[in-house]
């Protein structure tokens, strides 16, 4: 494939995955506010299915991998850690903050992700944080401050079990790309993804057992967790990992600012979630921090 090619894929790519991600969380918004569906059963039926999916996609991609891994205790441990502390708590906490807040506002606290990952990068070398990065870290602490507070500190605007629970997924999603770093390459995506999910989903289920929590729901109901699983979660994933093997990680961070900003539009369109001026500039300053990190990163990349 010419190199123009790939680059115009990568971009489609990465900038349909974001999309995918901000669909999802409006789906996951619609159903706990039209249906009052609990984040632990919906956490859980999502990661065994997708879990279930990706493994069928790795019969055909990377079938000796799927015993082959088995055969390693070390990679094993670190399979578990990453479906249990990375998949399963970024899940978890992901619904459960929209349940309490809503689909633009989580994905954009999750960004934040992207600050406690070069925080944990500088203490790792041991140097202080750049000047873009000082600024990635002001922009940030602004941004969180007028989701939260509306621009007073006197109350907040935003459910204190929204904010942590916000903050939280930022930590997770940071867990969920760090750990998986040195197994993600030797056994390739659908196989640590989909035992992954299978772990961290039967650990949920064994932990509050889930199915104690369910409500009825219409079709219009099991339509939104259809495509949270499928849109959201497979076919998302599917398209960023090809955006990142075809342009970069660095140019996919840049694009993946997509997910925050259709979770917006999709919340307000569909939904009616209304979104005050002050919450719009905190969520501009996120998005904002996000272009400015990637910015940093793509001045320390090699040319190729």
């Amino acid at each position: 494939m010419k190199k123009l090619d790939r680059v115009t894929r990568g971009i489609l790519c990465t900038t349909l995955g974001g999309v995918c991600w901000g669909i999802s969380g409006t789906c996951g918004q619609y159903l706990f506010s039209t249906y009052h569906v609990s984040s632990q059963w919906f956490t859980a039926v999502r990661m065994l299915v997708s879990g279930l999916c990706f493994l069928l996609l790795a019969l055909k991609s990377s079938r000796p991998a799927l015993s082959g891994i088995w055969r390693d205790r070390r990679d094993v441990l670190q399979l578990v850690v990453y479906g249990i502390f990375g998949l399963m708590l970024c899940q978890y906490a992901y619904m459960t903050s929209i349940s309490y807040s809503n689909a633009a506002t989580t994905t954009v606290l999750q960004n934040l992700s992207l600050v406690i990952i070069m925080v944990l990068s500088c203490l790792q070398l041991r140097r202080w944080p750049g000047r873009r990065q000082v600024l990635a870290l002001a922009l940030a602490a602004a941004g969180t401050y007028l989701v939260a507070t509306g621009g007073d500190p006197r109350h907040m605007v935003l459910s204190r079990q929204g904010l942590i629970w916000g903050l939280l997924t930022a930590a997770s999603v940071a867990a969920y790309t760090l750990i998986p770093s040195r197994i993600l390459p030797k056994w390739g995506k659908e196989v640590i993804s989909g035992y992954g999910m299978l772990i961290g989903g039967a650990v949920l289920c064994l932990a509050s057992r889930p199915w104690r929590l369910y409500v009825p729901i219409p079709i219009q109901g099991w339509l939104a967790v259809a495509a949270v699983i499928v849109v959201g979660t497979i076919l998302s994933f599917s398209l960023f990992m090809q955006g990142i093997a075809d342009i970069g990680p660095v140019r996919s961070a840049m694009l993946a600012t997509t997910e925050p900003v259709s979770a917006t539009l999709f919340s307000f369109l569909c939904l009616g979630t209304r979104f005050s001026v002050t919450d719009l500039i905190g969520f501009a300053c996120i998005i904002a921090m996000i272009l400015v990190l990637a910015k940093t990163n793509e001045e320390k990349t090699p040319a190729a």
